[in-house]
């Protein structure tokens, strides 16, 4: 309805401009807007208002003269001018009829517009370290970004899904080093486990398969292996605890060879990850690209980031290290990239990542990250600033973590420990829908609470459940007019569009009307909780008119009109859910 109006307000311009009446010269953007009242409207422009100062004239007075302007149209029953020169249109019944038409017509497409004009922006993920199983907070980060990618792809835009593999990096090397002292336990050595090594029972299953495929050939005695290294203090700092675990690191490294450690490396990334690949795929998440970080060094692109910092002025040495003066962009403090043994840092990794990702094309990226990454985000914009690439281009959305409740009671976690709930589980638990549902229902950065119980059960109160029974409902509706053979004429429907004048009736078409909307708004401001809330709102308007109302009456006309506008809204729940990646079920 918005295209049309703003057709009608184009139009009602150009004349004036053709009389004279309006300067040739002027151009703007007009804006239309759903009004907060139905007492002004169902829509509302503010074009008097902005283009009062450029003509010299008084808002109202040049309202007056574009309503007269206007081009006829059968959806506008009355135009009123309100206030300063605020343009406010009342829709006709017959617009809302058209509606109707229009989703029977369009069907799954109904909702998609080429707003994006086909730019291209890249989406990237999760790209959890593979270090371990997914768990229920990745899972709100995988709902979140397939939605929000689904989205932009439904308004125009062209969108590329992307996995960052973190397949290199210290973290890695904990994984590594903790497969390999679980290696050595199953072969007799008694070693004690470092604290902060990763301790999940998938930590001994990975080192199981590593014995299988390689028997007592990684085998060291346990004494050359902890020979002078500090035992864990109990009590000790961190900074003592992530020493003692960098100098097993150091020494699995020397005792095994970079063949062999490498082999120790490899199955722990490829086991996880192709545990991780799974799970998102079986949740309905699907990357077009999983990127190894392993590669940017490999590729030099590494080398070409920190060359490119180096010619713009932003780096120094210092203490045998390369800094990066991110002071320069208001950081709190500079930034190494290079430590003083050679080894590139995760920063510079992610400078030159993001430097690839804008060298491969892409008008937009979105980076979707953990809320702990929030002092981050202005630091990567610094180095792209710093390497003559525009920051601007990057938007990073930040996912709080899911706060998991079973009966009443929040659920531990602690990745490392190995104590939290995998994404696997949850789903197996409550379901992909609820889960896909649940995770987007709120805006990215608020807290989440997921409540499991809630999510299982099978009442008004759980929304995915209130939404997918509003579709189940109409496919009743037309399972009993099946058995009942009563047909269904669609056209003589639209013919009798006019029938529907019970105000549950007129809100359900007001409601549909929005759909197209909605969509645009969710994938433009990144917001997929748009959506929810309307097919909540949608499936309301549904259930309340079920409720009151009878569709299989005895006049054909009524029948076939009532019949259209509730298949309509089958079409828009449907279409709205697949875009959350929720599946519309015809039996509930």
């Amino acid at each position: 309805m918005k295209p049309h109006l703003k057709n009608l307000l184009a139009n009602a311009v150009a004349g004036l401009q053709t009389t004279g009446a309006l300067s040739s010269d002027v151009r703007i953007d007009i804006e239309i807007e759903r009004t907060r009242s139905k007492d002004h409207g169902d829509f509302a422009s503010n074009v008097a208002l902005v283009l009062a100062a450029e003509v010299r004239e008084k808002p109202r007075d040049l309202a007056q003269k574009i309503v007269r302007a206007l081009p006829a149209s059968d959806k506008v029953a009355k135009v009123e001018i309100a206030g300063p020169g605020f343009i406010n249109f009342f829709l006709s019944p017959a617009a809302f009829q058209d509606v109707i038409r229009e989703i029977l017509q369009a069907g799954e497409a109904y909702g998609r517009s080429r707003t994006g004009g086909n730019r291209t922006v890249q989406v990237e993920f999760v790209s959890a370290n593979p270090t371990g199983p997914l768990h229920v907070g990745h899972g709100r980060g995988a709902a979140y970004g397939a939605a929000v990618a689904d989205l932009l792809t439904a308004v125009g835009f062209k969108v590329h899904r992307e996995y960052y593999v973190n397949d290199a990096g210290r973290q890695m090397d904990i994984l590594a080093i903790s497969v390999w002292l679980r290696y050595l336990e199953l072969n007799g050595e008694e070693i004690p486990f470092p604290a902060n090594g990763y301790q999940g029972d998938y930590v001994y299953d990975i080192a199981a398969a590593l014995h299988r495929e390689s028997g007592d050939a990684l085998l060291r005695p346990a004494a050359t292996v902890m020979h002078d290294i500090p035992p864990d203090e109990p009590e000790g700092d961190g900074a003592a605890k992530e020493k003692r675990i960098d100098a097993l690191i150091e020494r699995a490294k020397t005792l095994l060879g970079p063949t062999d450690y490498r082999r120790v490396f490899d199955i722990g990334l490829s086991v996880i990850l192709g545990d991780i690949r799974r799970d998102l795929e079986e949740f309905g998440v699907v990357y077009d690209e999983w990127f190894s970080e392993r590669s940017l060094t490999e590729s030099g692109a590494v080398e070409r980031a920190i060359e490119r910092l180096k010619k713009s002025g932003h780096v120094y040495e210092k203490e045998g290290a390369l800094w990066f003066r991110s002071t320069d962009y208001g950081d709190e403090k500079d930034r190494v990239v290079v430590r003083e043994n050679g080894q590139i840092t995760y920063f510079a990794s992610d400078i030159a990542y993001h430097m690839d990702k804008l060298e491969r094309g892409f008008e937009r990226v979105i980076d979707i990250w953990g809320a702990d990454h929030h002092g981050y985000v202005p630091r990567i914009k610094a180095a792209l600033a710093a390497i003559g690439d525009n920051p601007d281009k990057l938007d990073v959305l930040l996912v709080q973590f899911a706060i998991l409740y079973r009966g009443g009671e929040r659920v531990q976690m602690s990745t490392r420990s190995g104590e939290f709930v995998t994404l696997r589980e949850l789903r197996r638990e409550v379901g992909n829908d609820a889960a896909r549902f649940f995770y987007v229902m709120r805006k990215c950065e608020q807290h989440m609470d997921f409540d499991l119980d809630l999510a299982k059960s099978q009442s008004n109160d759980n929304p995915v459940y209130y939404v997918q029974y509003a579709h189940a409902r109409i496919c009743s509706v037309f399972k009993q007019m099946r058995e009942k053979n009563l047909p269904h004429d669609r056209e003589n429907g639209i013919r009798h569009l006019h029938l529907l004048t019970e105000p549950h009736e007129q809100a359900l078409m007001a409601t549909l009307s929005r759909y197209p909307e909605v969509v645009e708004s969710a994938a433009l401001a990144y917001e997929p909780h748009q959506l929810a809330q309307y097919l909540r709102e949608l499936a309301y308007d549904f259930h309340t008119y079920y409720n009151t109302h009878t569709f299989l009456v005895d006049s054909s006309n009524m029948r076939h009109a009532r019949l259209n506008l509730i298949d309509a809204g089958r079409q828009v729940i449907a279409n709205g859910l697949r875009l959350l990646g929720v599946s519309a079920p015809e039996t509930m």
